[in-house]
């Protein structure tokens, strides 16, 4: 079915189930999708192709300017962003200026808003790198994905482009000391010919403890919402579900948030 790509560096401001007013940074082509994961759900479609496209990243000049400019203009409308968001046409953090240019929102953020939020959507692949975690540990809400505690689940759900080991990355998540959000897809369906289920009682018992040892300031629950490239063979979990999977990690007290 039809997904979209967001066709320039600087987004909205757009309504976000999650955010609030955000104003979007997409700092991968305008017109392909850049990840190291391969997602069955994703709506900027399928992965291809990652090589050939690195020369097309927007350069960090570039994005300061656009990013100022569009402040700027906001400012003068009395227009304020709840967040900046880096999100876009795939992993954000594959930028290789991505440190430096969080560094660059920062300053324009306090120049324009300081109040505004900044946020980074990771699938969390590159926290080992020290330069991505020094980066994602300066923002306001730095939101990585888990979308299971299984290898098996992460490896149909996510599609990894690169070796995850989910003991190796609930370590890293660890490392943060409680500075990140994890944000959760839950879907069901069907995936070449295979039934997949991220709700299971099984899956949901382990997730859980995994939430648990991370220790997140909150967590996000998710389903999907927009086409996907899988089509009508992926459901959404109903919102009354997603509540319950809400109150259980509640339970251990950790604050979620859930959008259905």
């Amino acid at each position: 079915m039809a997904t979209f790509l967001f066709d320039e560096i600087i987004f909205g401001p757009v309504r976000s189930r999650r955010l609030g007013v955000s104003l979007g940074i997409n700092l991968l082509p305008t017109k392909r999708k850049i990840c190291n994961f391969n997602c069955i759900y994703c709506e900027c479609g399928w992965t291809r192709d990652i090589e050939k496209a690195v020369s097309q990243l927007p350069r960090r000049e570039e994005v300061y300017n656009a990013l100022e400019s569009k402040l700027s203009e906001l400012n003068k409308k009395s227009i304020i962003p709840d967040v900046i968001t880096y999100a876009g046409n795939g992993e954000p953090t594959l930028h290789p200026d991505f440190p430096g240019i969080i560094d660059d929102s920062i300053i324009l953020r306090d120049k324009y808003f300081k109040k505004t939020r900044i946020a980074v959507l990771s699938n969390a692949t590159t926290i080992s790198n020290p330069l991505i975690k020094n980066a994602l540990l300066k923002v306001d809400q730095n939101i990585l994905k888990l979308d299971s505690a299984f290898d098996s689940t992460i490896k149909i759900h996510n599609q990894p482009r690169v070796n995850v080991n989910v003991e190796e990355l609930i370590n890293n998540l660890i490392g943060f000391d409680g500075k990140l959000i994890i944000q959760t897809l839950f879907l069901r369906g069907m995936y070449n010919g295979k039934l997949i289920d991220n709700t299971t009682r099984v899956e949901i018992r382990e997730w859980l403890k995994a939430i648990e040892r991370i220790k997140p300031s909150e967590v996000m629950i998710y389903t999907i919402s927009r086409d996907t490239p899988e089509g009508s063979r992926l459901n959404k979990v109903p919102l009354k579900e997603l509540k319950e999977i809400a109150a259980l990690v509640e339970s251990i007290g950790i604050r979620t948030q859930v959008s259905g």
